[in-house]
């Protein structure tokens, strides 16, 4: 095994030198190890061979080959510069040329990493074969964030393959029977019409300027912002001097100024701020301008990104931000200074629990918040006010998630990478809208089905893409979950098809277990679901048949008030399947915030230290107190729904909360927020007056992800470091500051000098983290816990037995719960609810961005054909969905994506008008208090018949894309004007 973690088995020659390679893998692989300088212009790492560039030829036993499109077999002799070889490389990058034009100096691309720069300049050709030949095409600005230019496109068909076959959108294709080809989206419709979801895969994998951010034009270069007019007089100089000093010299200038560029234009690497997935990346700024989102070596995301984390990022200098401190004085709120502000808070906080002790003050902190802030939130009310009232929004969605693993296997996070869902034989997502809510990780599930041969099954009320795709789609009854992957467990068990052997050797009190699933037949299920016995038996089948089964599951399933038990079902069929401990399978619950995940990891709840260590221990709990040097209590606290409660009987006085808009997120929102106006101290800690914030008695300005140092936690407990890129705006303060200073205001005497201090601290004391340090995490460097002393990290767990003390799992007996809520002749409808893709959550951060706006400018309720037939409604209609707490009103999307009486609704909403958690319930989850928003019952009516279409014309949703097997370069070859390099006497056309 080599250092590069691949087998290396047979032996070439490349260049006169013997090399060790891998028997099969692609010979591009191979040179690339050896030798530094082989063109290569269409060929990436992450996309494979696509084969259309023809500039990595090299002459194999005396054929030129395209080295990206030959395997490595023993004995292969090698020429990378062998007169042939160098010169149909030279006539690839002349045939490069013709498609496009050298004007780097004036070209926002020159930044050392344009792919046909640096391969231009490393060839040392001096004079291209071929002149430019303008295009026929206009250039395509029609796409809020990113334009095409046909005339620079060199026709690599990078784009194409990422968006076919790595985001497996399926939008871009490239023309090849018209005269003069050229990139696509869909069927020949404008970007910005097209069906294109703004993911920003085809900009950030082009190899020149001919795709490239908006935000990028004229911001970057000292030359690139000079008008047209002055622009096409330069470069027409520069090609009229190009004969008489070869391309070279030009090569130089553009060379020199790209490395003047370093001084203007700041490269930073962070982890992005909205969802679980962890996608890491260079941001690039102008003094506060951020000029483009540069993903490259990211370990959960390589170079994916989504539109929010690609595009999504106007809210951090948006003019709405906070940059004061605030003091409510009467009606109004007053600015004052920032030890003004601090004194306050910690006089207030002291007063309340000198009068009520420390139990009357509450903490919750934010999964937008790093691991080292909310550490120290956790620590600031344990070991500074005295109380484990603390918590984050975890509460609101993965709770039951954690506790169904706590309770089966002993550890609450994903059991394997995000990679492993790519080898997994199948997949099974359950109550998640994974293209929506995580779509990263939905492009590695989709392009393992598409071109990997995988299987896919999808349970989940709305036939949403990653249903469409499915082999096996089921739409169980709302809140039925449990009952079918039971009876699937059973059915299995009964044909004798259970993994034997793993139970024996790995799981205990299967006997019991087993009986337990008795009231589970087929057919009772069948009635109770609503799915078919025989779909019941395919699924059944499917996941026996599997190489590897990964589950995946999200909010449709922890959000009921049986949520823990659904989530523990879907881990005892993993069990009873044997689809622990190895690669390709196990359990993935998608933690839907950036840092919800780290949240709970480093203590940010009511029962457990960092580490997820139990306050209640006397022996965890005296080696936190003696590492604090103080007493701690030793009572679990309250969590966030308890914090409500405690509100109204009067025994919590003061919140002190951090980044999280609770009063429109939290169920039963009108409640939540009448808590709020009953607080004698009620401190809210973010970066925009979001609807919480109206409630608040302090406000104080935080600082988003890009201004601040830390590390975030993703779903598959991946640790990485991320970096500030801004000075804080205004007077605003990473959460970290605000916390430390308050604690130190009442007597804590903290003295970080930085988050690496507070990384440290937690890792000397939580066992889970005992390895991990900041020299560890550099860069895109990262760390998936537990990780040993050694700095060793664990990517799958379970390899060496499961989390309890016997290093055995356990079947954990649960059974069918009613939903706390159903439909009824006066409510009788059942109304779903979710995030969308290109809004995150209420949409507080995503609404500043006008690109995203101008796609999806609100929320909307989905309405199936048949009941908008029965009521009357059309897409645009203004309907009022009214439950047994509040009233909403929104328009209507008519859309086969929903069935019969069940509604669809985002959460996209920032207000009590439209915000669905004005309708949502107070019932719970009964072991984790995680609200139940996905039982919910509500009547209709029509306000408007007819209006606006909520999503305009140019939303995706609208459009209809155009999937084919990648690049179909074969299509390129076969064109009359096409020679391959290998004769490069005869010249050829593209």
């Amino acid at each position: 095994m080599s250092r590069l973690g691949i087998e290396l088995d047979v032996e070439i020659t490349i260049d006169g030198e013997r090399v060790v390679a891998q028997d099969g893998e692609l010979l591009i692989k191979a040179i690339n190890r050896v030798v530094s300088d082989l063109p290569q212009i269409c060929y990436n790492e992450v996309l494979g061979p696509i084969r259309s560039c023809d500039t990595c030829v090299v002459e194999v036993g005396g054929e030129l080959v395209r080295s990206c499109d030959t395997k490595v077999r023993a004995s292969l002799v090698v020429e990378t510069k062998s007169v042939r070889s160098k010169d149909a490389q030279l006539e690839g990058i002349s045939r490069i040329l013709k498609n496009h034009d050298l004007y780097c100096t004036l070209c926002e691309n020159n930044n050392g990493n344009c792919v046909v720069h640096n391969t231009v300049a490393a060839s040392e050709i001096a004079h291209p074969s071929y002149e430019f030949e303008k295009k026929p095409y206009e250039i395509d600005a029609s796409h809020p964030f990113y334009r095409y230019d046909p005339n620079q496109c060199i026709l690599c068909g990078r784009c194409v393959q990422a968006c076919q076959e790595l985001q497996v959108n399926e939008t871009l294709s490239i023309d090849w029977e018209r005269y003069r080809p050229r990139v696509i989206w869909d069927k020949d419709v404008p970007a910005g019409e097209s069906s294109c979801v703004g993911c920003g895969h085809c900009v950030t994998v082009c190899p020149c300027n001919a795709l490239m951010e908006k935000s990028m034009l004229g911001e970057v270069g000292y030359l690139s912002s000079l008008p047209e007019t002055m622009k096409d007089p330069m470069i027409a100089l520069t090609k009229a001097a190009e004969p008489a000093t070869s391309i070279q010299s030009v090569m130089a200038i553009s060379e020199a100024e790209a490395r003047l560029r370093k001084a203007q234009i700041k490269r930073t690497k962070t982890v992005c701020t909205y969802c679980g997935v962890g996608c890491s990346f260079e941001v690039w700024t102008k003094g506060r301008k951020i000029v483009k989102i540069e993903p490259s070596d990211g370990p959960a995301n390589a170079v994916s990104t989504c539109v929010k984390g690609k595009f999504g990022w106007d809210y951090v200098n948006s003019k709405e931000r906070i940059t004061k401190p605030l003091i409510r004085r009467g009606d109004h709120f007053e600015e004052v200074t920032f030890e003004e502000v601090v004194n306050y808070v910690a006089e207030r906080m002291r007063m309340i629990r000198e009068e009520s002790g420390p139990n009357a003050l509450g903490f919750i902190s934010s999964s937008k918040c790093t691991n080292e802030e909310s550490y120290l939130m956790q620590k600031l009310a344990r070991a500074v006010v005295g109380t484990n009232n603390v918590d984050n929004c975890s509460r609101y969605c993965q709770s039951p998630a954690t506790m169904g693993l706590w309770r089966t296997v002993g550890i609450g996070g994903d059991s394997g990478s995000i990679t492993d869902l790519e080898k997994a034989g199948l997949v099974i997502i359950v109550g998640s809208n994974t293209a929506e809510s995580h779509p990263v990780i939905a492009t590695r599930i989709k392009r393992a089905h598409k071109s990997g041969g995988k299987r896919l099954i999808v349970a989940d009320l709305r036939r949403h893409e990653m249903a469409e795709r499915a082999d096996i789609f089921i739409h169980p009854k709302p809140g039925s979950d449990i009952a079918w992957l039971s009876a699937v467990t059973k059915y299995i068990i009964d044909t004798n098809r259970h993994d034997v052997d793993f139970i024996d050797s790995h799981v205990d009190n299967f006997d019991d277990y087993y009986a337990s699933l008795s009231p589970f037949d087929l057919e009772s299920t069948a009635k109770l679901t609503g799915i078919s016995v025989d779909e019941l038996k395919a699924v059944a089948d499917e996941i026996v048949a599997a190489d590897g089964v990964a589950v995946c599951w999200a909010m449709g399933v922890t959000q009921h008030n049986g949520g823990s038990d659904t989530s523990t079902a879907i881990s005892n069929l993993l069990l009873v399947t044997g689809n622990y401990g190895r690669e390709g399978a196990g359990s993935y619950p998608l933690r839907g915030h950036n840092n919800v995940q780290g949240a709970s990891d480093f203590g940010a709840m009511p029962d457990r230290f960092p580490g997820y260590e139990f306050v209640n221990d006397d022996a965890t709990r005296a080696k936190w107190s003696a590492g604090w040097n103080v007493e701690l209590p030793s009572d679990k606290g309250l969590d966030n729904h308890e914090m409500v409660d405690a509100i109204y009987e009067g025994n919590l006085r003061g919140l002190y909360l951090i980044g999280e808009d609770m009063g429109l997120v939290d169920a039963n929102a009108l409640h939540v927020q009448g808590a709020f106006e009953r607080l004698d101290l009620f401190v809210v800690q973010d970066i925009f007056f979001s609807k919480t914030a109206q409630f608040a008695d302090v406000i104080l300005p935080a600082s988003p992800s890009l201004e601040k140092d830390g590390t975030f936690t993703n779903t598959e407990r991946r640790i990485q470091r991320l970096y500030a890129a801004l000075d804080p705006l205004g007077n605003s303060r990473p959460d970290y500051i605000w916390t430390i200073a308050i604690a130190n205001a009442l007597g804590a005497g903290w003295n970080y000098s930085s988050p690496a201090d507070v990384m440290a601290e937690a890792a000397s004391l939580a066992e889970i983290f005992s390895g991990v340090s900041y020299d560890l995490l550099e860069g895109f460097d990262s760390l998936q816990w537990p990780v040993s002393s050694d700095g060793k990290d664990t990517p799958l767990l379970f390899l060496d037995g499961f989390g309890f003390s016997n290093g055995r799992a356990k079947l954990y007996n649960v059974s069918y719960i009613e939903p706390s809520e159903v439909v009824d002749d006066e409510f009788d409808l059942h109304l779903n609810n979710g995030r969308l893709l290109e809004h995150f959550h209420e949409g507080n951060m995503t609404y500043k961005s006008e690109g995203i706006r101008s796609r999806t400018p609100g929320t909307f309720i989905e309405i199936s054909p048949e009941l908008a037939a029965e009521r009357g409604v059309q897409s645009g209609s203004l309907v009022r969905l009214i439950s047994r707490r509040g009233k909403i009103k929104a328009r209507a999307l008519v859309t086969t994506r929903v069935s019969g009486k069940e509604l669809y609704m985002p959460m996209n909403s920032g207000d009590n008008e439209s915000a669905i958690n004005v309708l949502t319930s107070s019932h719970t989850d009964r072991t984790t208090h995680t609200p139940a928003y996905k039982e919910l019952a509500v009547k209709m009516e029509v306000l408007s018949a007819t209006g606006e279409n909520p999503l305009p014309k140019k939303n995706f949703r609208n459009a209809i894309s155009n999937p084919q097997n990648g690049v179909e370069v074969e299509r390129k070859w076969q064109r009359q004007d096409y020679v391959f390099v290998a004769a490069p006497r005869r010249r050829g056309g593209l």
